[in-house]
């Protein structure tokens, strides 16, 4: 006579006003946690048993006054279920088409293809007049420290400081005027003349030149697949959405 009721004790954390809280709230709840990050640990599942006894509580109190039959929750529940279905049709679409190794290392050599070339380190000052970079040339042609001249006059707050140093970068992270004045310099050259672009007045040195650095996979095959997998993701979204008959008229941007 007594299996029956151990067996059932064994089923569930405790009984609130006479009704059992199964142990399966605590394990949903816990594979919930830690799905989303959180490391398993006791004190976790202290935390999610005491949560699914007072939601228990809660509960109870919230029938007991009737909330369930508001139009406001059953309308928040609509919701609630649609939300979820939806989360739900696009974790299993991530499930069933994972990103391969072969589609990271394919995405990986493309971008290693697009980087590859010659990296500049140059040094420029900045100032809002020709006058004043033509004045700037002659102080350095005359002996003045193109470092120092630039912590004292450039007006680039990033690079002033620092002697007018951009550190390594491929022209192309520069506006045209500026990389296709400095990518004719020979190292240790500057320009002879000022360079005009949006920012203003160019004085440039060119210190070094190497061959462009590309991470090696393992430190961006994380990043890789992530947006290979939001690539996937808004593909089968659109696909979807392309098939959907409806005379609503989407915002172009969404």
């Amino acid at each position: 006579m007594l299996a029956a009721p151990l067996a059932a004790q064994a089923q569930n954390i405790a009984v609130v006003n006479g009704k059992a809280v199964p142990k399966s709230r605590v394990e949903a709840l816990m594979s919930q946690a830690t799905r989303s990050g959180q490391p398993k640990t006791p004190e976790l599942e202290q935390q999610v048993r005491d949560e699914v006894v007072l939601r228990e509580i809660f509960l109870q109190e919230a029938e007991k006054r009737g909330m369930a039959a508001s139009a406001e929750y059953k309308q928040q529940m609509e919701f609630a279920r649609q939300t979820i279905l939806i989360r739900e049709l696009f974790s299993d679409f991530q499930k069933k088409n994972p990103v391969t190794d072969a589609e990271v290392q394919a995405e990986y050599e493309k971008f290693k293809a697009q980087s590859s070339g010659t990296e500049y380190r140059a040094r420029h000052i900045l100032v809002e007049k020709e006058d004043e970079a033509k004045a700037l040339i002659a102080q350095i042609k005359g002996g003045a420290k193109f470092e120092d001249v630039a912590k004292k006059n450039s007006k680039d707050p990033g690079s002033g400081e620092n002697g007018g140093d951009l550190d390594f970068a491929a022209p192309g992270a520069y506006v045209p005027e500026f990389s296709q004045a400095m990518v004719k310099l020979k190292k240790g050259e500057m320009t002879d003349a000022p360079v005009k672009s949006q920012f203003g007045w160019h004085v440039i040195r060119l210190d070094d030149t190497r061959d462009a650095k590309f991470p090696p996979l393992e430190e961006v095959k994380g990043q890789i697949q992530q947006r290979l997998g939001q690539q996937k993701l808004a593909e089968f979204r659109d696909a979807i959405r392309a098939k959907a008959k409806t005379d609503y008229k989407f915002n172009t941007l969404n």
